[in-house]
Formats: structure tokens, sequence, C-alpha cells
């Protein structure tokens, strides 16, 4: 061998390997870098963030056709790689959102619900059938995405009746649980939600003031639906204009001492009041130092859970139950969806129809119940082609005049007709009138809020034509 030869060979493996890492340090470079929380990808791949508590570190657990793997990154077509949230991200480490561990077997279904179960009823107070309600809310938000619309729960009652307790125990085992109150600032609710797409769990859900309430409103509004953002007003560094959509469709649980003035969205609640008795005395006041290890075990299990079933589980139509308004079977068949047990979907329907009567029960105390009430008589009994809004008027100042501090006017009643009815007025004759072309969709308002009007009742009011010009 030649002098300088072995020399020369170092040198050239050691050019060969600097190349080697060279083109693997521009591949990575290539790739574009995303941090992630979850992704549900083209070919199937289920992939969760993971948080190991006993040495502070997110991974990734990934699952395809039944196995599931933990990887520190997870690269997908098109030179992207995925990268999961870092552990010093203060969300994360402050436990506001809380994770798995990782996947953990569970056995059959019905046993991981009973331990659902047992945890949530050792550690808070609620009714059993809301009991199982909460059990099985808890696994349909870790599917949640398989679906379009979702229900809220909710717990309504005065402070000291276990509101708070009730959310941090079913919140907890939720899927990617966000935990905030009326004390935040409305600003990280949405960049949170967007960011990690879990479940709000939200204490003290009433808000004081207007601009607050308002941007909850839209939340709540909003995130039952999927596909239906919230526009927020952001400035780019250029300072120009530029509205951000923040998704918030997902699982919602809130606790409120009233409710919402806006009745739609009070229909997409399903509420346990609490406080209506004394609470159990095996509750513990204070959570023992084992209720996050407990959580976070059961956590382990839903992440396999969804692993197992997200691919499966769908919206069964067939569920669906005629007697009930089409916004209460909205809401009801992704939870009906999920339940296995034909008995517990029977009472969860039984429940959905105490909430129908509720809100048509609220409804017929309303002043458009009255003026229904009024104007279905006046069609019942007439044999006219219209019903003058005069007379309707007149109807409404005979029954209900001495409830009213103001005097019921035609202009008045004609506003509640055509604005909160939706029903057609036009002049005929110089008078408004209601065209009994109207007849059907009064029927069907009648039905909405609670309004039962018969031939004989009607008969008893005498009617002339107030305030018009000739018969019709």
């Amino acid at each position: 061998m030649q002098p300088g030869a072995s020399s020369k060979s170092t040198r050239s493996s050691t050019i060969q390997r600097m190349n080697i890492e060279a083109i693997g340090r521009a591949t990575n470079e290539q790739r574009q870098v995303t941090p992630t929380v979850s992704n549900v990808l083209e070919d199937g791949t289920i992939v969760e963030l993971v948080f190991r508590m006993e040495n502070r570190t997110t991974l990734f657990a990934t699952s395809l056709a039944g196995r599931w793997t933990l990887a520190r990154q997870v690269d997908v077509p098109g030179r992207h790689r995925l990268v999961p949230f870092s552990p010093s991200n203060n969300l994360i480490k402050n436990e506001v959102v809380l994770l798995p561990s990782e996947p953990h077997s569970y056995g059959t279904e019905q046993e991981l619900v009973s331990e659902v179960i047992s945890f949530i009823h050792r550690y808070a107070d609620l009714s059993p059938s809301f009991e199982q309600v909460a059990a099985h809310y808890v696994l349909l938000s870790w599917v949640y995405d398989a679906f379009n619309d979702l229900p809220y729960l909710r717990l309504r009652g005065d402070f000291g009746t276990g509101k708070t307790r009730s959310l941090l125990t079913i919140g907890s085992l939720c899927y990617k649980p966000f935990f905030a109150s009326g004390a935040s600032t409305i600003s990280p609710i949405f960049h949170t939600l967007d960011a990690f797409r879990g479940t709000l769990i939200f204490d003290e859900a009433d808000f004081r003031f207007s601009d607050e309430r308002s941007a909850i409103v839209k939340i709540l509004n909003n995130g039952n639906v999927r596909g239906m953002p919230v526009l927020r007003t952001v400035m780019n560094r250029q300072r120009e204009f530029n509205p951000q959509a923040f998704h918030v469709f997902g699982p919602k649980i809130v606790a409120t001492r009233g409710r919402y003035e806006d009745r739609a969205l009070e229909s997409r609640f399903i509420t346990e009041e609490t406080g209506a008795r004394p609470l159990r005395k095996d509750i513990p006041i204070n959570l023992p130092p084992t209720f996050k290890d407990e959580a976070r075990e059961l956590r382990n299990k839903l992440l396999l859970y969804r692993f197992r079933r997200r691919h499966e589980i769908t919206l069964d139509p067939s569920l669906a139950d005629p007697t009930l308004e089409p916004r209460i079977n909205q809401i009801m068949l992704p939870l009906l969806s999920v339940l296995s047990d034909r008995l517990l979907q029977a009472e969860l329907r039984n429940a959905a129809k105490r909430a129908q009567d509720s809100i048509i029960a609220e409804r017929g105390l309303l002043m458009e119940a009255q003026v229904l009430e009024v104007l279905m008589e006046q069609m019942l009994s007439s044999s006219r082609s219209v019903v003058p809004v005069a007379e309707v008027t007149s109807g409404m100042i005979r029954r209900y005049g001495a409830e009213y501090e103001r005097p019921l006017t035609n202009r008045w009643i004609g506003s509640i007709l055509r604005k909160k009815l939706n029903l057609v007025t036009y002049k005929f004759h110089g008078v408004y009138v209601v065209p009994m072309a109207e007849r059907e969709k009064t029927e069907m308002l009648c039905q909405r809020y609670g309004v039962s009007v018969t031939i004989d009742a009607a008969s008893k009011e005498g009617h002339g034509d107030v305030g018009t010009s000739g018969a019709f």
C-alpha cells in the first residue's frame, strides 16, 4: 500500500458520510413540519397526541387496521411531517387541556361504560338517568368527528349544588377536554377550540357582560354543527384587515345558573337540574389525590375505544322519533347512535319528550301563543276568506288585555303576526287581514306553541267586523 492511501480512504469515507448527512438534512428541510394535536389521514390512520406525565414528553399514538403504535413524528404524503405539540405548551403542562398517555385495553364496550358510570357516580351527585346520559356523552365525545350535529350537556342550578364538581368529573373523561370559566377572556377560548378541536368544559357560562355573553352564545350556536366557523377580526403584520375563521364544532358541557334568552340555543341542551335534593353523603368533599390518575387511566381506555370505533360509528337515521320536533331529533340522533342498549335509548327518547314538552309549555306562555289562540278561533268560526287583524286585536283585548301594561294595538298585533309568527298579512278593503290560506301554517304553529283550539271554544266568542268596511 502506498503511503497516504489510508489517509485518503479515511478522507473519502468522511466526505461520503458528510454527504449522506447533508442529503438527510436537506430531505428533512424539504418537508413541511406541522405541529399537530390529532388527525385522521386519508389512508384511515388515526393520529392522537398523548402526554407522558412521568417524563413530561409528548408523542403521537397512531392506529391503523386495528394496530396502534407510539411515534415521535408522522410523515404523510406530499412532503408533510406531523410533529406533536410541545410538552411545554402552557395548556398541556398546566393541565388546562387533558390528554391520555397511551392506549389501554378495556375489555368489552359495556365494561368500559360501566367503569365510566362508576367513576362519575363516585365523585358527582347526578340523577341515575343523567349518569347514563353523561357516560354515553363521554363516549360520543371521543368519536364526535364522525357526526355533523351534536347535543350539549348542561348542569343548571345555584352555587353550592354540585355543578362544578360534576363538570370536573365528566369533563376529565372527555376527548381532549378544555376547561374554561366565566372568568376567562373570550379570545383564548376561540384559539384553543380551533387548535385542539376537543371538548369545551365551561363553568359559570352565564356571563355578566353583554359582549362576553354574545361571544359565548356565538360559540354555542355555531359549535354544534360542522362547517359553521365563527369569523373574528384579526390584523396581520401589515395592518391589513384579515378575518380568521375559528372552528368551534365539538362537544360542550356547560354549567349555568339560569337559562339563555335564545330559545333556539336552549333546545340544544340535555339538562340536569342541580340542587333539587340533598347531596349524597358518600360524595367526597375534596377530590382525592387518586382522582387524576383514575381519570387518566379511563382516558387511556377511551383512546383505544376511539381507535377501535371511530371508523365504524355512523349516524343511524332509523332512530329518529316522529313525535319529536326536527331540532330535538337532530341533536339526539348522534347520542342515540352511540348507545347500544335499547332500554337506554327508550329512556333517552323519554327525556327528549319531556324536554320538548317543557319547551312547548314555555312557548305557551309567550304573547305569540295568545295571538295564535285568538287567530285560530277566528279562522275556525269564520267562513270568510280573510281574518281582519283588528278582530284578532279585539279578541286579545277581551281575553288578555289586563295582563299588559301597554295598550294592545292593531300595529302591535300585526307586528307579532308578521315578524314573530311569519304569517302573511296584507291590506284588503282598507284594513290589514290574515288570509285563510295561512290556516295550515297557523295550525302547525299552534302545535309548536302547544295551543289547542276547538270550534266549540271559538263559538263562545262574539265576532263582529271590528274596524272593517263591508263583509268578506
